[in-house]
Order: structure tokens, then sequence, then C-alpha cells
């Protein structure tokens, strides 16, 4: 039996194929939804590289800024970046109800966006 869900998104993604291989991951990882908040790209172009058709399985929400970006009620955001603060992946307690967001390519999350954050991970590794 499933418990809670979860969902993966960006803010600021500039590139389609980036894009379109992070929704298949969500997609393949079993994310309940997918979502774009700010992204450069256009949309039309991720669907040709995303090869799993994940766009026809989960839903896929966009949002034109931090500030009309929305989630379920009780969804907690967790922010994925490395910052002083933030845990290291393994050791973190993942809520049942969560909405991971990564940053953009060559670039952090906003400080708009980290502000949201109920939580701040790092995964462990030699270079972003």
């Amino acid at each position: 039996m499933m418990r809670g869900y979860f969902g993966i998104g960006v803010e600021g993604i500039s590139k389609e194929g980036n894009l379109g291989n992070l929704v298949r991951s969500a997609h393949a990882f079993g994310a309940s939804f997918f979502f774009a908040v700010a992204p450069v790209v256009n949309v039309r172009e991720v669907r040709v590289s995303d090869t799993s058709g994940a766009f026809d399985h989960l839903p896929f929400y966009q949002y034109d800024d931090v500030e009309s970006f929305e989630l379920p009620a009780g969804c907690a955001l967790v922010g994925v970046e490395f910052t002083h603060d933030a845990v290291e992946l393994p050791s973190f307690h993942h809520p049942l109800r969560a909405a991971y967001v990564l940053g953009p390519e060559m670039g952090d999350l906003s400080p708009g966006m980290l502000a949201r954050c109920d939580h701040v991970v790092k995964i462990p590794m030699k270079f972003c």
C-alpha cells in the first residue's frame, strides 16, 4: 500500500533536454506530479525529449514566478541545494507529502524559493 505522495520540480530551467530528462526521471521514480517555476524553455519542445511519455502519465504544472507557485495543502517544499545548513540526503527524514525543487543549470534556487522551503537537502557529491 502506497503512503503519501511526492512531486518533483525545477525553478528557472533553461534546457529542453534537461527538463525532459527530469520529468522522465520523476515518472520513473513514481512521482505524483511535476512542476516548473519560471522556466526558460518551450514545454512543447520538452515533450519531444520525453521518451517515456511522462506528460501523458503525471500532471504537469507551470508557474510564471515563485509568488504564483502553489502546492497542495499539507505538502512540504524541500529545496535541493548546497547551503551551509542543508541536510545531507541520506540522513533526511522525508515528509509524508512533499515536493522537491531543484535549481537551474549553472545556478541556485532563488532567495524567494529558498524562503518558501520547509526543508533544504543536499546530495553528497564532489561537485554540483
